[in-house]
């Protein structure tokens, strides 16, 4: 019986032993291949996804015609954070940056989509929609945001947010979800092509 334990103890180390060195190896192989993939110009994470021609992004408080005062000021500081942490670049407070990321509202709407019997809104839809220009600092167009693109060489990004007041949302909601949703739009219009 002694032999018996015996034998099942070299078997059960040499089992563990060959588990260890193919741990190893697999280690071994995936650390050369990490660096041999970053070694020919392959990244990993957000540098991957946006160019590293630019450093450095401007974003001016953007324009807008709405009677909202504050929602251009809402979405240019939604827009900063976005990029600051989806991004590879740093957004900078003063003109001298490798490039300039312009904005402007150019229209926002809203409108009743459901009522009750007494007429009184129970749904309300929101559009917001803007106009975006990303440069550099010779004023040439960085990327081409749409597959058409308008004349002027802009973006354009688009929003639509919803008010149920039995949710207990307002206005505000309804705007939030609207900037949040086009600072999105806006960081991956600014991802380079494949």
């Amino acid at each position: 019986m002694n032999i018996n334990t015996n034998k099942h103890l070299i078997y059960k180390n040499r089992y563990q032993q060959r588990t260890v060195i193919l741990l190893f190896v697999l280690f071994f192989v995936l650390c050369f291949l990490l660096t041999g993939c970053i070694g020919l110009g392959y990244q990993v994470g957000a540098k991957s996804l946006f160019g590293q021609d630019v450093q450095t992004v401007y974003v001016p408080i953007f324009q807008s015609d709405s009677e909202n005062r504050d929602i251009a000021e809402r979405l240019t500081e939604a827009v900063c954070k976005r990029i600051e942490s989806r991004s590879s670049y740093k957004v900078i407070s003063r003109p001298t940056a490798d490039s300039v990321l312009e904005g402007q509202i150019v229209d926002q709407r809203k409108g009743v989509t459901i009522v009750n019997n007494y007429s009184d809104p129970r749904e309300i839809r929101g559009t917001l929609n803007i106009q975006i220009k990303w440069r550099d600092r010779r004023s040439n167009d960085l990327r081409q945001f749409d597959m058409i693109p308008w004349h002027d060489g802009s973006g354009r990004a688009s929003a639509t947010g919803y008010l149920v007041p039995e949710y207990g949302q307002s206005e505000i909601t309804m705007e939030q979800q609207q900037i949040d949703q086009i600072a999105d739009q806006i960081v991956g219009m600014m991802e380079t092509p494949w």
